[in-house]
Order: structure tokens, then sequence, then C-alpha cells
């Protein structure tokens, strides 16, 4: 453990991660695991961004959308499975102070405009099946960016309150988090000061971030179901629910691993369980993704096959 000195105390300078495992024969089966898990991460999401931007019909806002969440899940992943891919290979698994604090910043920056993303995308399949006449002009071009300008805006104050209010605290005990990456939880348990005030900000944002966006896009989609229902053609309903199934099955993903992970804040104890909600967070969610809104959508598998054809 390394210390350093202030007066009469001594304050960590560098935090040791547990990772997932500490048994040496597991470790090259899951270097191998993560390794391809991320590579098929950043090739999906890519691929998607790349038929997005190279598919003239794929130029619209539920793309533009869904290529900017892309863009974020790639990030998402890059923050955390590099640093664990090196403590598989390494026998030294600790992380400087600012690096964890570094971690935990973009890690919420990224994590955070995920949840404001999902949200805005629910509003614009709202807009697009119930509101399809004011379509064009209330989800126009220069409203499409500032949806995600905003969104990185809210993420980025939050990661800032978050990160800065945990520089605050002083970390004089153990240095040993039991994650493979640095968050919230775990530190405030690593804490010998009071963490009153981080619980509380972690609570709001929790609030904020995760119940209201979650509250929006069931109304959403309570109004899109409702409307689908209407809808006389059996094509169209099927068409209808199809695109809005796939953002319904990202959102219950992404929400149900981060509420558990967030808002348990009586219980703060880091556990094996924890860890696996962790990688649902930073690696299967990411890697589900493109999966998911390619799996069930004709207009993005066509754009994907001309894409790697060359037709």
């Amino acid at each position: 453990m390394q210390l350093e000195a202030s007066g009469n105390h001594s304050f960590v300078t560098q935090f040791v991660l547990l990772g997932l495992t500490d048994s040496p024969s597991l470790q090259p089966i899951l270097f191998v695991i993560f390794l391809l898990a991320y590579g098929a991460t950043i090739g999906g999401n890519f691929s998607i961004l790349a038929a997005i931007l190279t598919e003239p019909k794929l130029h619209t806002p539920m793309y533009f959308f869904l290529g900017s969440l892309s863009l974020l899940d790639v990030g998402c992943i890059t923050v955390t499975v590099p640093a664990l891919l090196r403590q598989f290979l390494s026998k030294d698994k600790s992380i400087s102070y600012r690096a964890c604090l570094s971690q935990l910043f973009f890690f919420h920056l990224l994590a955070g405009t995920d949840c404001f993303l999902l949200t805005v995308m629910a509003y614009d399949r709202y807009l697009a099946i119930c509101q399809p006449l004011t379509y064009s002009t209330r989800m126009s071009w220069a409203i499409q960016k500032a949806s995600v300008g905003m969104s990185g805006v809210f993420s980025f104050s939050n990661a800032l309150t978050q990160t800065v209010a945990l520089s605050t605290l002083n970390f004089c005990g153990s240095n040993v988090i039991n994650n493979f990456y640095c968050d919230l939880p775990q530190l405030f348990q690593l804490s010998c000061s009071s963490i009153q005030l981080n619980e509380q900000l972690l609570f709001a944002a929790s609030a904020f971030m995760g119940v209201v966006p979650l509250v929006l896009i069931t109304l959403s989609y309570a109004h899109v179901v409702a409307a689908v229902l209407r809808i006389r053609s059996a094509e169209g309903r099927k068409k209808a629910f199809s695109t809005c199934g796939s953002h319904l099955t990202v959102v219950s993903i992404f929400y149900g691993t981060a509420l558990f992970s967030y808002m348990r804040l009586g219980s703060i104890e880091a556990s094996d369980k924890e860890k696996g909600f962790g990688i649902f967070n930073t690696v299967i969610s990411p890697l589900l993704n493109p999966l998911i809104y390619s799996l069930r959508n004709p207009d993005v598998q066509g754009a994907l096959r001309r894409l790697l054809t060359g037709k």
C-alpha cells in the first residue's frame, strides 16, 4: 500500500483492484473472452456507425441517435476493459489515485449521456408514431444536435460533481477495491471521512438520471403502444413494434443493471454479485446493442450487407 504523509495522517496515493478472479488458471481464459468481447463491441458499433453514414435511407433522426449511442458504447467499454485486460496480464493490480478518479469521471460521463440519449430516442419514437404530421419540425436537425449536446452537458455536470465530491474524501485505511474498475459505492466503503454528502449526491443523481428518464420513457411508450394498437394494418403494427422493441430491450438491460448498482445506498458492501452487474453495465450492454438494433431491422441489415460486400 502506498501512502502519502500529511501532518499526523497518511493518505492513499494508489488503489489495488482485485479484479474478477484471483485464480491464475482462469485469468488467461478470461483475458481471451474479454478481448474478443472488446473487439466484437468495437467492430459491431463502428459497423453500425459506418452503415448509418454511408446509407442515405438511414439519414433520419432515429439513426442519428443510434449512431451517437454506438459512439458512447465504444467509449464506455474502452474506459474499463483495456485496464481489465492489463490486470489479467500483469501481477500489478494497482491504479493511481488520479487514474482512478479519471476512470470514474469518464465512465459516469459516458454512461450518464447514455441515460439521457435513450430518453431522447423514446421521445423520437413517440413523435414519429403519435405525432407524424409535426415530426419533421419537432425533430429537426438543429433539435437533434441540441438533444445530444444537452445530454452530454447534463451528464458532464453530474460526472464532474461526483468526481469533485469524491476528491474531498480522505482514504487513509485499506486501499483494496473489490471490483475491476473504480466506482463510487466501493470507494465510499474505503473512505475514512464522512460520506453522507456523497451518498446524497449519488442518490439525487440516480433519481435524476435513472428514475426520471425511466418514467419519461415509460410514458412515451405507453402512448406509442396505444397508437400502434389503433393501426389497422397488421404489417404496420409489426413494423412499429419491431422498431420500438429493440429500443425497449436496450433500455431494460441498461436501466435494470444500473438501478441495482446505484440505488442500493443502504448496502454498499462490494460483492461478487455486484461485479456481475458491473460486467453487464460496462461490457455486455455495449456488446449487445449493435446486435439488438441490427437483428430485427431490415434497413440496418441491408446497409451492413452493402457495406460488407461493397455493392
